[in-house]
């Protein structure tokens, strides 16, 4: 039933990432709930002009934004020269108040479709993260890409690019304007065929590689490190990391649950560092499959929509599934990477764990509101609007700034890019771990725990990288915070 109200694209409700949209915050999220109907458009007829284009999104807002005391009462488009231009215009009030940080906007549907469906892109298939100082890291490398199999892997630093060995230009100097516009230009536009001569440095030395962007499909969970059995003084704790909530996560999350389970796996680590997002469906089959011993009367989110679309309101029951555990303590490793549909599982585990779980690592980014998908068809024109509002049983929806101060148990730690994701020894793992060996740790507090520092600002050992993200990005970018 749930694969049947929210699996399809076209009309499923997500929550997922919005990051850039004309220069705003990297911000992540939508949350999917019922599939509502949307008032017909006549797109098989209308045309394509900007102002058709332009008229439509208004009339959209106007039907299904989730804070419609805030758009104009009326815009003239004709100033505006691009659609994505209009759209930021009447949404400027509800982001002024930190409502909508360009978590409204418009996008590809054969672009979103691709990547939803089978995580397609294009690109070299790594996930950058820039320091304070300007210095840009690999912080993630997937498997099946171009980065990967040219020896490029997390931890590893990205030093000058340029299109030829002869036009290297540092990573420092394309910085030099203050701004990351050059830098993401000298990354190249998302295209099959792209291609960079990158100068890096990791353990091996400093080198040149040239690398070319290609077609790939990201896979949700690593089969090198999504998920495993980690030792921890002779106890066992199953850790998954998710990437992204897209449908191919589902069979990968059952395998992942099967294994804890018939290993008796109590206690987990589910890793959700860089996580944007994606389909509510998969993060309603991520709380099944951690609710085992959860009745199905029981709530784990509740989805509300504007008043006058309060008809497709929605309260979603746990359904433990064959693969289901039930865990006794959970760590979820979290950062500013961490949004929407990521947040939507922590948040609903909430009133059933309590004290028996913490976010580690730093805080989360703030995304409780969630998109819907509008179509003009006939333009390749998706509009995602945030029309619904995400709450846990216990009613929590108000984490706009990120869920440190909600979680019953916070413990402060930092992304070490010097191990991989996964291994014990990595500073969040390893936090995690200590929470639920019982041992103690230091609270998310001061600017860790500012959702707008916990991007940017580091926890007082390696800087924290603030993962890159291009103005405009594309549907995978946005649920993969940091891909290129």
């Amino acid at each position: 039933m749930k694969q049947m109200r929210f699996g399809a694209v076209l009309s499923a409700l997500a929550l997922l990432s919005a990051c850039g949209g004309g220069g705003g915050d990297s911000g992540r999220g939508v949350v999917a709930a019922p599939t509502p109907t949307p008032t017909p458009t006549p797109t098989q007829t209308a045309g394509c002009s900007l102002r058709e284009r332009q008229d439509w999104a208004a009339a959209q807002l106007n039907e299904w934004y989730l804070f419609p005391e805030t758009l104009p009462a009326s815009l003239d488009p004709a100033p505006y020269a691009s659609v994505d231009a209009y759209v930021d215009a009447l949404t400027a009030n509800a982001r002024a108040q930190g409502r909508d940080r360009y978590f409204t906007y418009r996008t590809s549907i054969a672009e979103e479709n691709a990547y939803y469906e089978a995580g397609s892109s294009a690109g070299y298939g790594f996930r950058l993260g820039l320091t304070d100082d300007n210095r840009l890291f690999v912080t993630e490398a997937f498997e099946g890409a171009p980065a990967l199999a040219a020896g490029i892997d997390r931890g590893t630093e990205i030093v000058a690019l340029g299109a030829s060995a002869g036009s290297l230009q540092t990573v420092a100097s394309l910085m030099s304007s203050g701004t990351t516009d050059a830098l993401n230009a000298a990354l190249g536009d998302s295209a099959v065929g792209t291609t960079r001569v990158m100068q890096i440095r990791d353990t091996a030395g400093t080198r040149n590689v040239t690398v070319a962007m290609a077609d790939f499909a990201l896979q949700p969970v690593s089969d090198r490190y999504g998920a495993k059995i980690l030792e921890d003084g002779g106890r066992r704790v199953g850790y998954l990391n998710l990437r992204t909530f897209i449908g191919t996560a589902d069979p990968q999350l059952r395998a992942a649950f099967a294994s804890f389970r018939a290993q008796g796996i109590t206690d987990l680590v589910v890793d959700l560092r860089y996580n944007g997002g994606g389909l509510i469906s998969i993060a309603e089959l991520m709380g099944d499959l951690m609710g085992a011993n959860r009745q199905t009367s029981e709530v784990f989110t509740r989805i509300t929509f504007r008043p006058s679309k309060a008809e497709n309101n929605e309260s979603s029951t746990f359904t433990p599934q064959p693969e289901s555990v039930a865990p006794t303590r959970v760590a979820f490793i979290g950062t500013g990477g961490t949004a929407s549909a990521s947040e939507m599982v922590i948040n609903g585990f909430v009133p059933y764990l309590g004290t028996n779980m913490a976010l580690v690592g730093s805080n989360t980014y703030g995304k409780p509101v969630g998109q819907i998908a509008l179509d003009k068809t006939a333009c390749d024109d998706r509009l995602r609007v945030i029309a619904l509002a995400v709450q846990n049983a216990a009613g929590n929806a108000d984490y706009y700034n990120g869920l440190a101060s909600t979680v019953p148990n916070s413990c402060q730690a930092y992304d070490d890019i010097s191990y991989p994701l996964g291994d014990p020894r990595e500073a969040s793992v390893r936090q995690a771990l200590d929470f639920l060996a019982g041992r103690s740790c230091s609270p998310i507090t001061g600017m860790a725990a500012t959702a707008s520092a916990a991007r940017s600002v580091g926890l007082g050992r390696p800087p924290e990288r603030q993962l890159l993200t291009p103005q405009r990005p594309t549907p995978a970018q946005r649920e993969v915070p940091g891909l290129f």
